[in-house]
């Protein structure tokens, strides 16, 4: 489990996730706490319309994960109106702005987060703002294997 993540906030998540697993006509979900987050990701990224407590969870749940994988405090990674983290080593920021910030929106974020757009590909685009010294994630993201095309199929992921 992400340790940013509280065991109620785990409860949400997968409440959230078998709800949108419901919506789409698949099995509630099986395996481990943060694989969780990666399927509640794709879950919401397969939905024509996620479920928000969804789109909640899965951010909630990646940003987590990033601050577990990448620790510190030089970066915030936003992603209104659900979430925020300070992730990445270098100078703590006490008040005021972080000398780097990334921003974006949920879907965005989970796209990028899951590698179904690259970094390079959100930045050009302007779908992430991203400013500072230590604000470029492309050597942290996605934060799960990328599946090959047709590779494993869902079950193998639930």
């Amino acid at each position: 489990m992400p340790s940013a993540l509280s065991p109620s906030a785990v409860r949400r998540l997968r409440g959230s996730l078998d709800e949108q697993l419901s919506a789409l006509g698949e099995a509630p979900f099986e395996g481990g706490d943060e694989a969780a987050v990666a399927a509640c990701a794709e879950a919401v990224l397969r939905a024509d319309e996620p479920l928000r407590t969804a789109v909640k969870a899965a951010v909630r749940g990646s940003l987590a994960v990033l601050a577990d994988r990448a620790p510190g405090h030089s970066l915030e990674v936003r992603v209104p109106p659900y979430g925020a983290v300070q992730a990445v080593e270098g100078p703590r920021h006490t008040r005021g702005t972080p000398p780097g910030v990334v921003e974006t929106d949920p879907l965005t974020w989970l796209r990028v987060a899951t590698g179904r757009l690259s970094w390079e590909q959100a930045v050009s685009g302007h779908l992430v703002r991203a400013s500072g010294a230590r604000s470029d994630l492309s050597g942290r993201l996605p934060l799960w294997p990328v599946p090959p095309p047709g590779g494993a199929g869902r079950a193998a992921r639930h």
